[in-house]
């Protein structure tokens, strides 16, 4: 089994604007999704939302410090899922189910630290 990591792209300025309705229904379709994993033959590994991109701060060149995000985009990195799965085929059919309501997501393997 390999490992992947899923990366949820989204557009920072609907979530600031959305209700806690709307927020209430995207947890709840994230723990359905997170339910439904293992029935592609894939384990959900882990994942987490990210504060919005005003909150981060960058490091650039080792030295360089600076507020706010690397790179300014329409979407931002707002949140990840590392999943096991047998392969990219079956890593791209559990990515196809995550919730991106205002975005998509991008498909990485991980290339594990000791090998």
């Amino acid at each position: 089994m390999s490992q992947y990591l899923i990366l949820i792209y989204e557009a920072e300025a609907e979530y600031a604007t959305a209700s806690p309705e709307l927020m209430g229904e995207i947890g709840q379709a994230h723990g359905v999704f997170a339910q439904g994993v293992e029935g592609y033959g894939a384990q959900l590994l882990g994942g987490a939302w990210l504060r919005p991109t005003m909150m981060a701060t960058s490091v650039r060149g080792g030295t360089e410090v600076t507020d706010g995000p690397f790179v300014e985009t329409k979407e931002a990195l707002g949140g990840y899922y590392l999943v096991e799965a047998p392969d990219l085929d079956v890593a791209l059919a559990v990515a196809k189910t995550v919730p991106a309501r205002f975005g998509g997501v991008e498909v990485r393997p991980v290339i594990p630290a000791n090998g």
